[in-house]
């Protein structure tokens, strides 16, 4: 494996690992790490299976449905990042833990590695004091299920070199994605910003007692000819990271109409995660929607 052409990637959960087979997919050395090795054990697991799934089903290159040492999980952060271009970091949307993360990838990578937060809310601008090189420093925003979703949304720091951008463009399109640059720094960059909105008032519509989430969800794929709905789509992503992010942008905002209704923080208290915890707004793995045969995802 040459290890000028290696990636890395930093947070093995689900976009983590997500991202990971994509690129591999293609025929990108990926390194895969966590602070939480059964998180990366798990993460193997899922892009073995996912993988062959995926080849067989013509979605991703035959090459996904065997990797080999293409995807390697590592033990350590410098044993990660050592030698690799480009560091992607998909861990959970808090600042603090982001920026203590970056401060020490700062450190122990050269000037030339480009740094990349995954974060959908988070402008990479609020790293830019932690990091010393702040023209490798960016935002690569990868959708949750790359294979179908295949956007790359990117967006510079404010002093991010435009060399380092296309770079990861050109990442993108040898890795079956369409990269869309921000022209203008925002939280949420562009389709996120939009998708706020709707996750915003979708959450509302039910916690006022409006609608349920199914019927929400169901007239959203009858009007917009779309095949899963705002509520599946939140479980999907996780209810912790969509309150994690909804937070964000009230913070952002100061508006207190931005604040996530207490259903949410509610479900998320009890664990109710969405897919990842078998109960969200549905309960997995056979929906009601799924089993009603309306559109599905």
């Amino acid at each position: 494996m040459n290890q000028s052409d290696a990636v890395a990637l930093i947070g093995a959960g689900t976009m983590g690992w997500q991202i990971a087979l994509q690129l591999a997919a293609y025929g990108t050395p990926i390194r895969l790490y966590d602070r939480d090795a059964a998180v990366v054990v798990n993460a193997l697991e899922r892009i073995r299976e996912h993988g062959g799934a995926l080849a067989a089903g013509g979605e991703l290159p035959a090459r996904a449905a065997d990797l080999g040492d293409l995807v390697r999980g590592t033990e350590t952060l410098e044993a990660t990042v050592a030698g690799c271009w480009y560091v992607i970091e998909a861990i959970p949307e808090r600042m603090d833990l982001k920026r203590e993360l970056f401060a020490e990838l700062s450190r122990i990578t050269g000037p030339e590695t480009i740094l990349a937060t995954n974060s959908s809310s988070f402008k990479s601008r609020h790293l830019a004091d932690v990091t010393r090189h702040p023209e490798r420093l960016m935002n690569s925003h990868y959708y949750n299920v790359p294979w179908r979703r295949s956007g790359l949304e990117l967006m510079t720091c404010g002093d991010t070199d435009a060399r380092n951008i296309e770079r990861v463009a050109a990442l993108a399109r040898r890795s079956g994605l369409v990269p869309v640059v921000a022209e203008a720094e925002s939280t949420g960059f562009v389709f996120n910003r939009v998708w706020r909105a709707v996750k915003r008032e979708s959450l509302k519509v039910v916690a006022e007692g409006v609608a349920s989430a199914e019927d929400v969800d169901r007239l959203w794929c009858l009007s917009m000819e779309a095949h899963i709905g705002p509520f599946a789509m939140m479980d999907r992503v996780g209810l912790d990271v969509v309150l994690d992010i909804e937070r964000h942008y009230a913070e952002q905002s100061g508006d207190p109409n931005d604040v996530p209704p207490q259903m949410l923080v509610d479900m998320v208290a009890r664990g109710e995660l969405g897919r990842k915890s078998g109960r969200g707004f549905y309960t997995y793995p056979s929906p009601a929607w799924e089993r009603s045969g309306w559109p599905r995802e």
